[in-house]
């Protein structure tokens, strides 16, 4: 399988740009810096990905929507900060006008893929981000952070192509990430269909088995405070304390692939990998992490079993996060594993 050269290993800035504690000057200035970026690098890692939301990058002036300069100029900061340490960088849309992942933030995201002026927004900021970064080589656009619904897998894929042809109107050499629904599941990898050249990249998330890696985690309905479950376990262990909550978010566990012998993200990776190997497209899987509430030791099997799968197919990756957001890999609870941590991802 084809692999996603410069973005083999790579660390989210989940909180600065997206899912802002504070949408101030100090926050955007403050939260990510240049020593972040020579940090990032120093741990040998190749890429960060950087989630980003609509109101932080554009603002509504008489009632129409324009470039928020002063957003945008820490993407830029950004930008001449990698290049000048030698990373890449994945620019992902985490939050479109109309749209995002979390039902908290937007009261009703299906209507993106109804709204045909949402759309044509969302077609219009990307060639925006286009006309913008498509010059620079080292930056890669991720259309869409995760696409909840698998009602709209057709719809996605209808808007998708058509951002694709949009951008590749303005840009023929940046490589374009597209994931799939069902919050960008590995299971709905080969669902996306889609315009595919040789800057394509098909994306996932992987948060599995998410009664483990979401142990005690407060934003999920019914999790208890004192929820906890060992990795590494029985597919059925993971199938009985995932019974507790909704299937929505803890189905994958539950699907036959997943039974049998064999190392549990082999299991969960190989059809994705086949469908990207059949395309000739890389592979890549832009979110995945532990809870800082899961015990270090069990963090620590969990990376090596994901790190070990993602080798043997090829995978890109990037771990979430960097900072914050109850997974940040500098934070404190990670200080006794850190360093093998980084090893690992």
């Amino acid at each position: 399988m084809r692999q996603f050269e410069g973005y083999q290993k790579g660390v989210n800035l989940g909180g600065w740009l997206s899912q802002c504690v504070s949408y101030d000057k100090k926050h955007f200035d403050g939260f990510i810096t240049e020593k972040d970026i020579e940090n990032i690098a120093s741990m040998g890692l190749d890429h960060i990905r950087v989630p980003v939301d609509y109101d932080v990058f554009m603002k509504e002036m008489s009632g129409t929507d324009i470039v928020n300069e002063e957003g945008m100029s820490h993407i830029d900061d950004c930008i001449g900060w990698c290049r000048k340490h030698g990373l890449n960088m994945i620019l992902d849309l985490h939050k479109a006008k109309g749209y995002m992942f979390d039902s908290k933030e937007v009261a009703d995201a299906d209507i993106f893929f109804r709204d045909e002026m949402l759309q044509e927004t969302f077609y219009q900021t990307w060639e925006m981000f286009a006309q913008r970064y498509g010059k620079y080589s080292m930056v890669a656009f991720e259309l869409l952070n995760e696409v909840v619904n698998p009602d709209y897998e057709a719809k996605w894929n209808e808007i998708a192509s058509n951002a694709i042809r949009r951008i590749r109107a303005i840009t023929a050499d940046t490589y374009i990430l597209v994931g799939g629904v069902n919050y960008n599941n590995v299971f709905s990898v080969p669902g996306i269909k889609i315009p595919i050249d040789e800057k394509t990249v098909f994306n996932f998330h992987c948060y599995e088995p998410l009664c483990f890696t979401h142990q005690k985690a407060y934003w999920i309905d019914g999790m208890p405070e004192d929820f906890e479950v060992s990795y590494p376990a029985d597919i059925d262990v993971f199938r009985k304390k995932s019974e507790e909550f909704s299937k929505d978010h803890m189905g994958a566990v539950f699907s036959s692939v997943m039974d049998g012998e064999g190392p549990f993200f082999d299991k969960m990776f190989r059809a994705a990998a086949e469908y990207a190997e059949e395309k000739n497209v890389p592979l890549y899987c832009g979110e995945y992490g532990v809870i800082d509430k899961a015990p270090t030791e069990d963090t620590l099997n969990w990376m090596r079993e994901i790190h070990e799968s993602f080798v043997k197919f090829g995978i890109g990756r990037s771990l979430w996060n960097y900072k914050n957001k109850d997974f940040g890999l500098m934070d404190g609870h990670y200080d006794p594993i850190r360093k093998e941590m980084a090893e690992l991802l």
